[in-house]
């Protein structure tokens, strides 16, 4: 991403998330980061639609709306699966995507499976990836 249209879209979260905290706006600025980034090596002509709202990003891939929401195993809270299928029927998304953010090399994904199917992900999520950012690489999990 060109730093100015980071700093666009930067300058874009503060003025439309001012209710935020400072801490909740960095936050969306990784997803926004984590989002473009995603993009950009799964399949650059996904169109970004809507990533202020909510944390399940809406992205446009030809005529069918896909929602992704980006996870960091080191966070303590859970994402709220049933607010996410509220929000796929809300937006009439065709699909809901769950992606794992790594910032280190993982070499066993059995972490993120157990992760998974303690937590139910594949009933919710029609597909389950793992990104590791700073190698650009995505693994399909589901």
């Amino acid at each position: 991403m060109e730093l100015a249209i980071f700093n666009e879209l930067t300058q874009e979260i503060t003025s439309e998330c001012f209710f935020m905290t400072a801490s909740q706006q960095e936050e969306k600025v990784i997803q926004l980061i984590d989002l473009h980034h995603f993009v950009e090596c799964y399949d650059s002509t996904l169109e970004i639609l809507n990533y202020i709202q909510h944390p399940v990003n809406i992205v446009k891939c030809g005529d069918h709306k896909k929602g992704i929401l980006f996870w960091d195993l080191k966070s303590s809270s859970f994402p709220d699966c049933n607010a996410s299928e509220e929000f796929r029927k809300e937006h009439g998304l065709t699909e809901l995507w769950f992606v794992f953010v790594e910032e280190d090399v993982v070499a066993h994904t059995r972490t993120h499976t157990d992760f998974i199917l303690e937590n139910g992900l594949d009933i919710f999520f029609d597909k389950i990836f793992m990104f590791n950012f700073f190698q650009s690489v995505i693994h399909t999990l589901k």
